[in-house]
Formats: structure tokens, sequence, C-alpha cells
């Protein structure tokens, strides 16, 4: 499991050398990213069977002895991300050629996966949206975790965050709800947004480690790839 100093290479490498508890929280971090893109490249024609063997066959390319985990390198140009995509991607056109040759000794048969989006581009940003969105959800459960760890004020800075982002509800409601003052509601969400600006920081260490200046960055694009 993830520890103090510890980073998403930490986790692979672990992985890779069969820790049972490293494989299984690789599993968990990853399986929306590969879904996402799989989905997306096979919209017109995956079936929820095909899906999960495909997600299965991500896992056991990367995880078997020998496997892609093996090789993944540090310090490679667009970190984990990109290793992982380049994964996803190799083992989804493995399964199309497969497909293919047995449809090609079968009589036709709906719902195969030989209808594949096009645009390698688009599925690109269909993963990388998928990652990043898993980066925030990673972050606002850190952020959550710290805040039920400090007490009652950190908890509703939380929930002010919630009603602010989700909800959309402007200051002066939430103020008005809670029975505070505004201006003092205000200070608090900057401190709230702080704290969860240092949650996705130190979330963003763990899976793309860099100087700060490489970490404000990638937070950055994190966040561009949602607008």
């Amino acid at each position: 499991m993830t520890g103090p100093g510890s980073t998403c290479w930490t986790m692979i490498e672990a992985a890779a050398a069969g820790g049972p508890a490293e494989r299984e929280e690789f599993a968990r971090r990853y399986d929306p990213a590969i879904r996402a893109y799989l989905a997306a490249r096979w919209r017109d024609s995956f079936r929820l069977g095909d899906l999960d063997d495909a997600a299965q066959e991500v896992f056991l390319e990367c995880l078997k002895q020998g496997g892609v985990l093996d090789r993944a390198e540090r310090g490679r140009p667009g970190g984990f991300r990109a290793f992982l995509f380049g994964t996803v991607r190799n083992v989804a056109r493995r399964l199309e050629t497969r497909r293919l040759r047995a449809r090609e000794q079968q009589p036709p048969a709906e719902g195969g996966l030989d209808g594949v989006a096009a645009d390698e581009t688009s599925l690109s940003r269909v993963f990388d949206r998928a990652w990043a969105r898993g980066l925030l959800r990673e972050a606002a459960r850190r952020h959550e975790e710290r805040a039920a760890a400090q007490g009652e004020a950190a908890r509703r800075r939380v929930e002010l965050l919630r009603l602010r982002f989700h909800e959309g509800l402007p200051i002066r409601e939430v103020a008005r709800r809670w029975g505070a003052e505004p201006a003092a509601l205000h200070h608090e969400y900057a401190r709230a947004r702080r704290e969860f600006r240092a949650a996705l920081l130190e979330t963003v260490a763990f899976h793309h480690p860099g100087t700060p200046t490489e970490l404000e960055q990638e937070c950055a694009n994190l966040l561009t790839l949602l607008d």
C-alpha cells in the first residue's frame, strides 16, 4: 500500500514484483480510465462482457510475469499515464484483430468488437479526462480524510466546497442557510480551496513525481482536460 514518500512508481514496481496489495491498488486506481477508453473506442459495438474481458486482459498484460509493467520506466515522457494509455490501445487493437480473424471463419454476427471509433486523438482525450477525474476524486478523498481528523471546522469547509461546486450555491446562500456571516464564510471558502489544492498537489505528486513547478503545471493540465 502507499505510504509517506511513495509514488505511483513505488506501487507499480511492487505490483510488477507480485505484491498482492499493490496489484489490488493498481487495479482500483486505473480501472476507470481503462474502461472509459475501451467503452469510447467500441461505443457503437461493444458488449458488456467484451468490455469486462478486455479490461481484464489489460491488467493481465500489465501484471503477468514479464508483462509490460516490467518495462515501465521512471522519467518517460508523459509519465505513467502515457505508458498505460499505450498499453490499453495496444490490447484493444490486438482484441480487434483477434475478433476479425474469428469472424472471417464464422457466419456474420451482431455486436462484435470491430466497430471502432476512428479518431485516436479523441480517444486519447477520453482516456486523459477519465484519468483527470480519477485524480480529482482521489484528491477529494484525501481532503475529506484529512478534514475528518482535524475536526468539525475542517469538515464544514469540505461541505462548503461541495455546496459551492457540486450544487452551485453562491456563498451568500450558504451563509443564509448556515446562519453565518458572508464575509467570514468567504474567508473559510478561500481556506477550503487552499486545503483542497494541497491535497490535489499531493495526489499529483504521487502519480507524476516532479519539481514543485512541474507539479503546478501538471495540476493546470488536469484542470484543462476537464474544461
